[in-house]
């Protein structure tokens, strides 16, 4: 039987275009953006690669911190979902690492088509996860259509604070504090 729960030493971190020049246009954009800075610290925290995305970063920008400066990885796109923009290639650096975390803007455009990709290629035996508090788009109304798309296509919809505790798994984890403290400064 197939885990319904996230495992730290399994997962993938995918964050999609936390650009300069697209959040300010993103509803509650502040928020979101906290939101994913949390979970690329967690992620740091708990040694879980993050892979980045940027949608045409010579007219948006690179990601911002606190998302930019936390990722390994960043891959460069023009399509609006991340395959063909080399995310494939990336999580294929991971082979041991199915279980595919992933947060963005806008969510109905970049992040959903980026997250239809990785369902599709369930054939590989990813299993995706999106952090519906760390993503966002300029209307709150296309944001709510895009999880709902998400959720219907096989993805787990789900918050930064349940991928946090999901991937500590229990109070006595080494980094069970750590964490702890970052929640507290959500």
């Amino acid at each position: 039987m197939t885990s319904l729960r996230m495992d730290a030493h399994k997962s993938v971190l995918v964050m999609v275009d936390f650009q300069e020049r697209l959040m300010p246009a993103i509803a509650d954009g502040e928020n979101v953006l906290q939101r994913a800075g949390f979970l690329t610290q967690v992620a740091q925290e708990l040694t879980v690669p993050t892979i980045g995305t940027a949608q045409n970063p010579g007219r948006l920008g690179p990601n911002l911190p606190p998302v930019g400066d936390r990722l390994d990885v960043v891959v460069e796109k023009m399509t609006f979902g991340g395959g063909a923009g080399g995310l494939d290639s990336a999580l294929y650096a991971y082979p041991d690492r199915p279980e595919i975390v992933v947060a963005g803007c806008e969510a109905h455009v970049c992040l959903l088509q980026t997250a239809l990709e990785l369902l599709e290629s369930g054939a590989h035996g990813r299993r995706v996860w999106v952090v519906a508090d760390a993503c966002g788009s300029r209307h709150p109304s296309d944001r709510d259509a895009a999880m709902a798309r998400l959720r219907q296509a096989g993805a787990v919809v789900v918050t930064a604070e349940m991928v946090a505790f999901e991937w500590l798994h229990t109070a006595e984890h080494p980094s069970f504090k750590a964490v702890s403290r970052l929640v507290k400064e959500l």
